[in-house]
Parts: C-alpha cells; structure tokens; sequence
C-alpha cells in the first residue's frame, strides 16, 4: 500500500514539473513579441499591430496591412524600448504577411519545426510589458499550402488587440501568427515559417503591393540580383528607396563600382559636383577593378558636360577624355575606345571621332551598327555629300537586327533630316513615318512641325495639315504652329478657317507679328480688305519683314 502511494506521488510531481515546464516555455516567448505602430509620409498615424521578433540582429514578422501606404514604422518590444523599422524582407499579399527589419539587437522566439496537429493544445501570446498575456486554446483545423507549411483554424475568438501575435506550442515554439476571420467566429493563423522565409528581388520594385509601402526594401546578397535591383530602384522614381538601395549596396559591395557610379549620379542630379567627384574618388581607391571607375568617371563628366548648363571648373570634355584614355591604359577594351570617340565629337573633333569609329567598326569586335550612325553624323557635320551619309546610314539601318528594329528609330530620323536637307522631301517623310512608328508614337509638337514642313514641300498637304494640327494638340500654346497652319490653310483655298486660326494665334501671343501678318491675309482674302491691311500695316509696325510687300500688292 505504501508503495502505491509513492508512485502516485511520483507521478504527481512529475506531471506538476512538466505542466510548470511548459509554461515557462510558453511564458518566455512574451519576451520576442513587440507592438507596431505605422506612420504615414505626413508623420500621422496609420496602424497599429504586434508581431514577433525571429532573429537576433533585427528580424521580425507580423501582418501586412499596417505596412500600405506607411511611410515610417516602429515597434517596442516587451521592455518598452522603441526600434525603426528599417527594411522590408518580404511581404505577401494573399496570407497578410510581412517579414521586415528592425535596428536593434533582438531577443528572437524559436521557430516550430513541425506543424500542430487537430485536437492540439496551442496558445496566444499577447504582448505585454509587465503580467505576460496567454490564452489557451485547441488547433480546430489545418490547410496545406506550398506544400510545406500550414495554414491553421483555431478554435477561440481571439481579441482584436491580438492581431499577429504569435500561437505557440507547448514548447513554447511559433506555430503562426494570428488572424481575425472575417467570414466565422474562428481564429486563424498563418505559419510562421512562411512568412519568416518571405523575400523580395529586383523585380519586387515593379510589385503593386511594394509601391504602397515606403519603407526601402533590402538588398540581395547575391551580387547578380544587388546589381540588378540597383538598376530597378533608379528607375522606380522613389528616391528614398533609390538613396536606401545605394547605401545597402556600397555597404555590401564597396569593391565594385556600381553603387559608386550610383550615388555619383544622383549627386550630379542634384547639382552637388563635388561630392560626386569625391565619390569617384573614393571609388578609385576601394574599387578592385580600375578601368570600371575610370570608364564610368569619364562617362559621368562627359553627361554632365552635354546635358548640364552649370558649370564646375573641375570638369571638362578634357577630363572626360583623360578618363576614358585612363580607362584603356588599364585595359585596352574596345568599349573605352568608343567613348573617346564619342567625346571627340562634343568637341567638334570631327574628322578625329570618324577615323576612331571607323576603324573600331573595322577593326574591333564591336560592328555595331550605331559605330555606322556615329560615324553618317561626323561626315554630315564635315559636309560630306549627302549619298555619303546615306549610304552609311542605310548600312547602320540594314546591319541591325530585326530583333533589335526598335533600335533604329534614330537612324531612321536622322536619314530623314538629311533627305529633308537634300530636298528630297517625300523619301524625308517616309523615314519620318518609320521613326514615328518605330517610337510608337511617342513624338513632341516639335517631330510633327518639321514633318509638315517636309509635306509641304514634297505637296502632301492633306497629310501636312494634319500633322500641324497634332503639333497644336500637343502645345496649344505655340503660336509658330498656328501661322503654319493659317499659312497652310490660306495655301490650300481654306480662307475660312485660316482666318479662324490665324484669331486664335493672335489671341494667345498679341507680341507675335506673324500672327497679324496672316491675320490680315486672311481677311483679305475673305473679302475684307481694310481690316485685313491694317493688320499687315500692325505686323509691319511690330518689324515684320515681309509685311511691305504684302501691303504694296494689296493696297491698290
């Protein structure tokens, strides 16, 4: 009998040390659960959630709705201190997750390697800063998705000021993180280890839910997809996340010169040349390979110096070409070669830059057919005759790739202009055509200006007048495209509705003697003489040349 009694009290005590075990467990994993609280760009409030930390260095998960639209965000773990969150790792629209960074140390929970089982006990751990807040309960269902992790039906109607806190087992491991359903009084939760393993690419920039956030996304760690989401982030039109994707590379990758040529960029878009110049600087010390930095510096100052209008003594096309020579010294690449010739253009050095193209699309591997394009534009500014530059570009035309056609769009353009030169207007508006085809019509008032005069010239009228009525439609400020069509409308017997346009063109330029020189031929020639000479004596009055001789033919 007294044996009996030890043993039920042995087993006694061991269930109480097992259930106490647990609940440590359980009890430790308040510690790794924080609220968060996000902020839009105004600095209001947005939304507020919990979450769990599952790494050391900053590592957390929780729901993806308080991130829409956030501009900032923080979260303060179970002793009160506040911590940024700093990057986004990866989110998923369809389960309501996110995976994200914070900056700080942080005290992580394990991770559950298997998933729960029906009919097993689980519990919610809320968040708190003093009595930690556990709520029992019993996995009612679960649902398979990807093939490895679950998606849990728990039965208990959780409170809402739970939402993403953590469900754990009884060891006190993250199952998932808490659900509201909107459809049943049920609790769900999605698997921890799913959202834990959430990441993003380059390609997440193009991603409708990522552009809602404002929080950077983080950089890959595999060198192909940094470069590559370098080049997205650019292209994005988020400078914080640009400005957040520069620093992220050069802090993983400051011995490559992507990064460097990035931030040099942004400064020189800025107008900060110094510190542009300091940052290729600094790129020729850190930087392994040398000719990238030269290359990309000489390149640097060469688009500054053709697009920029602000000086900065310390750069010049000399030093652009002293880069790109440096560049070749190191390594004799055809492709720095290039750019020197490209340079010597800007520089006026034209018979230089042709023999350069020349002989690299002669000599060297690159054949490209732009070297042809490059090479027709240093024999038009020579003032070679016209089959010349022709010939080349209907060589530069012809040499590329039907998979590449859109490339051409310039060849066709330029060849256009120099038909139109040559008076060969009709041969001038078919490569118009092609150019604007090849755009997709993605032209300025301006291309369809200079196509009408081509038509007019080649008596195309029909087609002339429309195209000047495109210029209109795209700056209906512009009173030259207005003349033009009043002049071409007077041409064609249209009286009527050139002196409706040549109005127009009077009344959003007044300054504009054109406008009163058709003005008054128009009313001439809708029979109405003297007001249409007192607008030519106006034109003339404002220093219109050729309003005399208009005035001497009709004023008799």
């Amino acid at each position: 009998m007294k044996r009996i009694k030890y043993l039920l009290l042995v087993i006694l005590l061991t269930a109480t040390t097992v259930t106490w075990a647990q609940s440590a467990a359980v009890s430790k994993v308040t510690n790794s659960v924080f609220t968060l609280t996000t902020f839009r760009a105004d600095g209001s409030l947005l939304a507020s959630s919990h979450g769990v930390f599952v790494g050391k260095n900053g590592e957390a998960i929780s729901d993806l709705k308080p991130f829409l639209g956030a501009a900032t965000a923080v979260v303060i773990d179970h002793e009160g201190n506040k911590m940024n969150v700093t990057r986004m790792l990866g989110v998923n629209d369809i389960y309501d997750a996110a995976h994200f960074m914070v900056d700080g140390k942080t005290t992580p929970a394990p991770m559950a390697t298997t998933s729960a089982a029906v009919g097993e006990k689980i519990s919610l751990v809320g968040y708190a800063l003093k009595k930690p807040e556990i709520t029992e309960s019993t996995v009612k269902g679960v649902e398979s998705f990807m093939n490895k992790y679950t998606y849990y039906i728990i039965g208990m109607n959780a409170p809402d000021n739970a939402v993403a806190c953590p469900f754990v087992n009884a060891k006190g491991e993250v199952l998932g993180l808490m659900q509201i359903s909107t459809t049943t009084f049920d609790t769900h939760a999605t698997d921890a280890r799913f959202i834990q393993e959430l990441t993003m690419n380059a390609l997440s920039f193009g991603d409708a839910t990522v552009k809602q956030i404002g929080i950077p996304m983080a950089m890959s760690s595999d060198k192909s997809q940094a470069q590559l989401t370098l080049v997205m982030a650019s292209q994005s039109g988020d400078s914080i996340k640009y400005e957040a994707a520069i620093n992220d590379f050069l802090a993983l990758y400051p011995n490559l010169i992507d990064g460097y040529d990035a931030r040099a960029r942004r400064q020189m878009a800025n107008g900060q040349f110094q510190d542009a110049d300091e940052t290729m600087q600094q790129a020729l010390k850190n930087v392994d390979n040398k000719e990238d930095v030269h290359y990309q510096f000489s390149k640097l100052i060469f688009d500054k110096e053709v697009y920029s209008t602000i000086p900065y003594e310390n750069w010049s096309l000399d030093k652009a070409y002293e880069e790109a020579v440096a560049a070749y010294q190191v390594k004799p690449l055809p492709l720095y070669r290039h750019l020197q010739a490209q340079i010597m253009f800007s520089q006026k050095k034209y018979q230089e830059a042709d023999d350069l193209f020349t002989d690299l699309y002669r000599n060297t591997e690159i054949k490209s057919p732009e070297l042809l394009f490059e090479s027709a534009r240093c024999k038009e500014m020579l003032n070679a005759p016209a089959k010349e530059v022709i010939a080349l570009l209907d060589s530069a035309i012809n040499t590329t790739d039907t998979l590449r056609i859109l490339e051409t769009a310039p060849y066709f353009l330029e060849r256009a202009n120099v038909y139109h030169a040559a008076d060969s207007f009709r041969q001038a508006v078919f490569d118009y055509n092609r150019y604007e085809y090849l755009m997709q019509g993605r032209v300025n008032a301006n291309f369809y200006y200079i196509r009408e005069q081509a038509e007019v010239k080649g008596r195309l009228y029909q087609q002339a007048l429309r195209d000047i009525a495109r210029a209109i439609l795209l700056a209906p400020n512009e009173p030259l495209y207005y003349a033009e069509m009043a002049s071409l409308q007077l041409r064609v017997n249209m009286a009527d509705k050139a002196l409706q346009t040549a109005e127009r063109c009077v009344a959003i330029a007044p300054e504009y003697s054109e406008g009163y020189l058709l003005l008054g031929l128009a009313q001439i020639h809708t029979n109405d003489k003297e007001k249409g000479l007192a607008n030519l004596r106006k034109a003339q009055e404002m220093g219109n040349e050729q309003a005399q001789a208009l005035i001497d033919k009709y004023g008799k």
